[in-house]
């Protein structure tokens, strides 16, 4: 889906108090866990993460200008202290992330659909070993996508490299899970009736 430019997306950016150039130790006053969602898009699920949870500090990830600064003018609604952006292609996660984290959410993820492109997607060994370097104790990552090739090379990928899978559901709006929290994509495939994948995998 084609995403039209906002010709004002670098003062969005520029001016923003939710951006932030890293995280580090002094980015947030305390020493509450901090979650990671890398791709937040326009940001609905890690707002809303960011509001129910006070007490866990959230980093977005985002790359894409645009996409960024729809997300803070979203964002910007509110006054949230536990609650930061980065633009960064995640690539370079280690660059921009100085102190350690406790979770990542991947949350619809670009597929990439082509076998040549395998390395590009957020599951690969490329990413995974970017991973390992953030986390503070244990590797926890929660994955929703509705691409099923994609989750069954996420399942097959992350177990490969020693991930145990501690919840997984195949349709998950038809689980018993209640208070889901939602991203935009999600709320599409939703209307659309598609399945929705999630897992939560851990490492020690």
């Amino acid at each position: 889906m084609r995403i039209r430019n906002l010709k004002n997306s670098d003062e969005i950016i520029n001016n923003s108090i939710y951006i932030i150039k890293e995280l580090n130790k002094n980015t947030f006053d305390n020493n509450n866990e901090i979650h990671i969602e890398i791709g937040m898009g326009k940001g609905k699920f890690i707002l809303e993460n960011a509001i129910k949870n006070p007490n866990i500090n959230y980093i977005g990830i985002e790359r894409f200008d645009t996409i960024m600064a729809k997300a803070i003018k979203n964002i910007e609604k509110y006054d949230l202290k536990n609650l930061k952006l980065i633009k960064c292609d995640a690539l370079y996660l280690k660059d921009y992330i100085k102190t350690k984290i406790n979770k990542i959410y991947l949350n619809f993820s670009d597929p990439w659909p082509k076998e040549r492109h395998t390395k590009r997607r957020l599951t690969s060994d490329t990413f995974l070993n970017i991973y390992k370097d953030l986390f503070k104790t244990k590797q926890n990552i929660e994955i929703k996508t509705d691409n099923k090739s994609l989750f069954e090379f996420s399942i097959i990928n992350l177990t490969n490299n020693n991930y145990k899978i501690k919840e997984i559901y195949l349709d998950l709006h038809n689980s018993n899970i209640k208070d889901i929290i939602t991203t935009e994509y999600e709320e599409k495939f939703i209307k659309k009736q598609n399945p929705i994948y999630k897992m939560i995998v851990e490492k020690q």
